[in-house]
């Protein structure tokens, strides 16, 4: 039996296809390894960032040290940007782009039984991917949407995802009943652009409705998206108990101006408005973002203006990104780019922010219950998981079991000045008996 590790990079789009295809070579008769010793390696690249970069060339250049006799597969966005550079390096012994990585087993499988195997013989096929019966994750990642139309003056996910495609609609809600029948209670949505996603008669709202609505004991997570104008139908779904009441949505500035050079597709202050009518219909709502920080052009004032909508909005987490200037964009050959050191002091200013509105955030849920997924329980009989607004939970008690649902209230905020390791101490509320803690 021959072994396959993966290492994954980057977005949940990566995370979901490479969930897929460790299940595909689990059911093919290889073994699937964490790490160390292999006779595979599938590295699932970002090409997002100048740092994303590195962090890949490294990732591959440490496997290929440690693992000179291993078969090699680079895969993701990073071979659809740089595809010729990493064939010419040797780095990689297949160097396989978005378009045919649901083909990665089929190539593997043929290489060993044949002694070699031509990638751009495979189909291009998007969605082609087998429902994960047995992943790295208590959650399923169910991929509805790739590619993007939007062309943002700073991105080059449109070169290395191509255009805005949607997963057929009949294919998602298999794949979905598929992943419940394996014993999934939690579905979370990804796409490049899951906003625009659109099959025929059915839209985003229209598909989230339909999966909200399945039989089975499990809910939906909507990972993240742009800021479309939601419509109050949508936001009422977020009332279903199985929707959970959090998303992730993509500011990037919170400054007029510079939105507008960055070629987003509203103002601030549309999306201001959006936000207070999702808080309108879930005063709870957990609202998470990102924010790129010295984009070409952002004086102090305009910074400042971002720090102060990100308090006003109060995101309970912000994704900081520093920008990163990609050759081929409109933002790469603009004037007035910001030196590296005051992009790292503005980071530093907005990851603080981040930390406070998670702080606030939390002490206004301190008290309440939430239906928290156990995703893990280690040697000492610790529970940890998320509740349905994402918030990280740990608890201790007895009978508790991975992979299921119980309620908690939340107690104690652990790590108050680490965003990262924040958490909550939970208890099991008193009408229940320590027996029956685990629902299934």
């Amino acid at each position: 039996m021959r072994r396959i590790a993966f290492k994954t990079l980057g977005c949940r789009v990566n995370l979901f296809e490479t969930d897929a295809l460790a299940s595909r070579f689990k059911a093919g008769g290889y073994e699937v390894v964490d790490s160390g010793e292999a006779d595979i390696f599938v590295v699932n690249t970002c090409t997002v960032t100048n740092t994303s970069d590195q962090k890949c060339r490294q990732a591959i250049h440490q496997i290929r040290r440690k693992n000179p006799n291993a078969l090699m597969v680079v895969t993701g966005c990073m071979v659809n940007h740089r595809k010729e550079e990493l064939i010419q390096e040797g780095i990689a012994d297949y160097a396989i782009d978005n378009e045919r990585k649901s083909a990665i087993f089929d190539i593997v499988d043929e290489h060993f039984k044949k002694g070699s195997s031509d990638p751009e013989g495979y189909d291009r096929d998007l969605f082609s991917y087998q429902p994960a019966f047995d992943t790295f994750h208590t959650r399923s990642l169910i991929k509805i949407h790739d590619g993007c139309n939007n062309f943002c003056s700073y991105c080059i996910i449109p070169m290395v995802r191509g255009r805005s495609t949607s997963r057929p609609a009949e294919d998602i809600f298999r794949n979905i009943r598929e992943v419940i029948d394996h014993g999934f209670k939690e579905i979370v949505l990804t796409g490049v652009n899951m906003g625009r996603y659109r099959d025929g008669e059915t839209n985003f709202e229209t598909l989230v409705e339909h999966i909200i609505n399945m039989d089975g004991d499990f809910r939906v997570r909507v990972s993240s998206i742009e800021p479309d104008q939601f419509s109050d139908r949508f936001l009422q779904l977020f009332q279903h108990e199985k929707l959970a009441p959090h998303m992730h949505i993509c500011l990037q500035s919170g400054s007029e101006d510079t939105l507008k050079r960055m070629h987003r597709f509203y103002t601030a202050a549309q999306f201001k408005e959006m936000c207070q009518r999702i808080k309108d219909f879930r005063p709870d709502f957990n609202l998470t973002t990102d924010i790129i920080v010295g984009f070409p052009g952002e004086t102090e004032q305009t910074f400042k203006e971002s720090c102060d909508f990100a308090r006003e909005i109060g995101f309970s987490h912000i994704h900081t990104f520093k920008y990163s200037k990609r050759t081929g964009t409109k933002a790469a050959a603009m004037p007035d780019q910001v030196p590296e050191s005051e992009k790292s002091r503005r980071s530093e200013v907005m990851r603080t922010i981040s930390l406070e509105n998670k702080l606030k955030y939390f002490n206004q849920m301190k008290g309440r219950t939430q239906r928290l997924l156990i995703e893990r329980i280690d040697s000492k009989g610790m529970a940890r998981g998320y509740g349905e607004n994402y918030i990280p939970i740990q608890l201790t008690g007895e009978n508790l079991e991975r992979n299921s649902f119980i309620e908690v209230n939340l107690n104690e905020i652990l790590n108050q000045n680490n965003e990262e390791k924040m958490t909550f101490e939970a208890s099991i509320p008193k009408k229940y008996s320590q027996n029956n803690c685990a629902y299934q």
